[in-house]
């Protein structure tokens, strides 16, 4: 309940900080450039992580497909000895 209260106050402070009116902080011009400045560190943020997440997947296509190799190998070398 605390927790959901709060959450209300908070939302309630951050419309009331960039309202455009006197009696309000007018704060919008601020979060504009907070938010300009932001961008490119988040796009740099989601590239950073897309490019490991690529590395990570090619890697693991790699190990798939060594791993298959290793399976047709190991199947015909049991089919090659002659059961005793």
């Amino acid at each position: 309940m605390i927790a959901l209260l709060l959450g209300i106050l908070l939302v309630l402070f951050a419309v009331y900080s960039v309202l455009p009116f006197p009696w309000a902080l007018n704060w919008w011009n601020n979060v504009l450039e907070f938010v300009k400045g932001g961008v490119p560190i988040f796009a740099l943020f989601i590239g950073a992580i897309s490019f490991f997440v690529g590395i990570a997947d090619i890697k693991d296509k790699i190990e798939a497909k060594n791993e298959e190799l290793e399976d047709e190998t190991e199947d015909k070398s049991a089919e090659e000895k002659p059961d005793a």
